[in-house]
């Protein structure tokens, strides 16, 4: 194996492992569920995926062929955190319901978790819940 792709291979791990780091890091420090869900769906997706690569890299150069393992666990890894962490925040959502207030309206009929009319133009004065003025 050459000098560059160790070092790439390297500088693959340390980014992986700084992603997954600030990533942690995030979970632990931020305030709350909202914020704190960023951290592990974004950074650490990175982290693990720069990991993964470093891996397939690593046998691609050793073994000379490239390895189906990494590219399967990368694609779980890309399809299924963005849907746990979109999951996560509609259950806190339901859960939380007054938290709904402090969002930026969604522009429809409808509040942010469900299809229900409870909406930001439902918690106007003067306006009650099916949207309908008094």
């Amino acid at each position: 194996m050459s000098f560059i792709m160790e070092l790439v291979i390297a500088l693959l791990i340390v980014m992986g492992g700084a992603f997954s780091f600030v990533g942690s890091l995030g979970l632990i420090r931020l305030p709350d569920l909202m914020t704190r869900l960023h951290a592990p769906t974004k950074a650490t997706t990175l982290g693990v995926g720069g990991a993964l690569v470093a891996s397939m890299l690593y046998f691609l150069a050793t073994d000379g062929k490239l390895s189906i393992h990494e590219i399967l666990i990368s694609v779980f890894l890309f399809l299924t955190a963005p849907v746990t962490a979109h999951f996560i925040a509609k259950a806190h959502l339901h859960q939380n319901p007054d938290v709904e207030r402090h969002l930026s309206p969604t522009g429809r009929d409808c509040g942010w978790s469900t299809y229900d009319r409870r909406s930001h133009h439902a918690t106007e004065p003067g306006s009650q819940p099916d949207g309908s003025e008094q």
